[in-house]
């Protein structure tokens, strides 16, 4: 669904990026950006929903140069994916 979700992305031997999700599901998002990162890269994400934060390890999986990334969460923990089926089912009212 689209949704503006601030998001702070972390990769290994990078400083944090911070933007915000264009479109999340409970399987992944989508991030435009002008500085993508490459198909592979394995990222620490943090998702800040309205009072409750939301960390996983995620593996960007697209790349359009210049546009955005797709990106899929691969390690979140069964509460983390509670509280994002909660927030975007929230949403979908």
């Amino acid at each position: 669904m689209k949704a503006q979700i601030p998001v702070e992305l972390t990769c290994i031997g990078a400083a944090p990026m911070r933007t915000s999700t264009d479109e999340i599901s409970l399987c992944g998002c989508y991030i435009e950006t002008m500085f993508t990162m490459e198909v592979g890269t394995t990222l620490s994400v943090t998702l800040s929903l309205e009072t409750e934060m939301i960390r996983c390890t995620a593996v960007v999986v697209t790349k359009y140069p210049q546009v955005g990334n797709g990106i899929d969460f691969i390690d979140m923990s069964q509460d983390d994916r509670l509280k994002l089926s909660r927030h975007i089912a929230e949403q979908i009212k």
